[in-house]
């Protein structure tokens, strides 16, 4: 039977994020220690429905998108995504409203014993505490997306109604594999017998790996079950109202359309509901404009790409300043060669909560210096110091770009005062 704890025991919020933070740097595959976990709660998750999303890019964005068109339906919707910009309560909300300080300390508490024996990773308790929020506050249907891969990410203890895979590109290769064949294999892993598999990516090669290494995996967890791949047309775009920015967003807005039609009539949107939903959707961080300020959290060469691709419609009058700051194990060379296509100057930081992730600064202080490197059509500049770099590119500036990381585009919004939910 599913557990729900009294609210306003011991542990306060401070306490619990205190506890929680410091197992960010485990990295643990398997659903053995998600799925121990939820049994000390009561199982939760079998108290919902949900649609499952994993992808390189484009999940937190199709995620959003299902889950105001289920909220428009009229639906109890939950949304699990990752990571947070600011606030870990970004991570679980229920309608849009983020779970509360006060259930976090309260369901962080009621697992210490379990997360203990167990050795669980932050996103193996964050998982179990979302499900058991959701379970908590009534939700009829949840869009859960997936953390890292997908076969033996901690979300994929569900048996979804409907599985999405949005798009393949190579990031995590240290975990995932060095080749989209290996990456491809390990997304798919969401794909359950009997459950609709919808195939956003609109290579046909990168498609057909999808849809062999799903029918791979229902073999392998039933010979006799069903697959049922549904892949979306490359050419499919959203042509209706959307308000997520970029042209990338209406293929990630043609993928959400589909896997909305793959629901069981119990759960279809209208498609009056559908489309009030794409014209309103927002989503913190992806092609964000605040005011001036422009924020996006592209952080590989896919990402990059389309943020590169999108700017030209986006940025007014005057120069675009970027403030940029990538991960250390990320693509970053190739990453800031397609970013100097698009700004006039780049300031290179480090942002505060990747300091430990930080990227190599020795080498990029030579290449900067390097007479030999290729022309630049940008200025660039290394400012390892995160006050002075925030204060030096709103100098001059028209449009200042903040991308780089979720840690880079949380850290800038924080030190501007501002609200990643609002």
């Amino acid at each position: 039977m599913f557990v729900c704890p009294r609210v306003g025991r011991m542990m306060q919020y401070d306490d619990a994020l205190a506890y929680l933070f410091p197992r960010t740097t485990q990295i643990k595959f398997g659903l053995e220690t998600t799925q121990a976990l939820l049994t000390a709660l009561g199982d939760p998750q079998t108290q919902f429905a949900a649609m499952h999303v994993a992808g390189t890019n484009g999940k937190g964005s199709v995620a959003t998108l299902l889950a105001e068109a289920l909220y428009l339906a009229g639906f109890r919707v939950g949304l699990y995504t990752s990571p947070h910009l600011v606030s870990f309560r970004e991570r679980i909300r229920v309608d849009g409203v983020p779970i509360s300080e006060e259930s976090v300390s309260a369901w962080t508490e009621f697992l210490t014993p379990a997360i203990e024996a167990t050795g669980a990773t932050f996103f193996e308790v964050t998982t179990a505490m979302a499900f058991a929020d959701f379970a908590a506050r009534g939700v009829e249907i949840a869009v859960v997306e997936v953390g890292l891969g997908g076969r033996l990410d901690s979300t994929n203890v569900l048996t979804p109604l409907v599985s999405v895979v949005t798009h393949i590109a190579l990031d995590h290769q240290k975990y995932l594999g060095d080749t989209i064949a290996a990456i491809a294999s390990e997304k798919a892993g969401i794909a359950k017998p009997g459950v609709p598999f919808v195939i956003g990516d609109p290579d046909e090669e990168v498609a057909g790996l999808l849809e062999s290494a799903g029918v791979a995996r229902v073999r392998s967890l039933d010979p006799e079950g069903a697959f049922l791949p549904v892949r979306v047309p490359p050419e499919a775009r959203w042509e209706g109202a959307l308000g997520l920015l970029g042209p990338h967003q209406r293929r990630n807005a043609a993928v959400a359309a589909v896997a909305l039609e793959a629901l069981p009539p119990a759960f279809r949107v209208p498609n009056t509901a559908r489309d009030a939903a794409f014209a309103r959707a927002r989503i913190s961080g992806r092609l964000d404009r605040r005011g001036a300020w422009l924020f996006d959290v592209a952080h590989n060469l896919d990402g990059m790409r389309a943020l590169t691709g999108a700017l030209p419609e986006l940025c007014g009058p005057g120069p675009v300043h970027a403030l940029v700051s990538i991960l250390g194990d990320k693509e970053w060379p190739a990453m800031l060669v397609e970013l100097d296509r698009a700004i006039d100057l780049g300031i290179l930081m480090v942002a505060p909560s990747a300091d430990s992730r930080r990227w190599d600064l020795r080498w990029l202080e030579r290449w900067l210096a390097d007479p030999d490197r290729p022309a630049a059509r940008a200025s660039w500049r290394l400012i390892p110091d995160f006050a002075e770099a925030l204060r030096q590119v709103e100098v001059g500036a028209g449009t200042v770009l903040v991308t780089g990381s979720f840690h880079t585009v949380g850290d800038v919004m924080q030190a501007k005062g501002l609200d990643p939910i609002d």
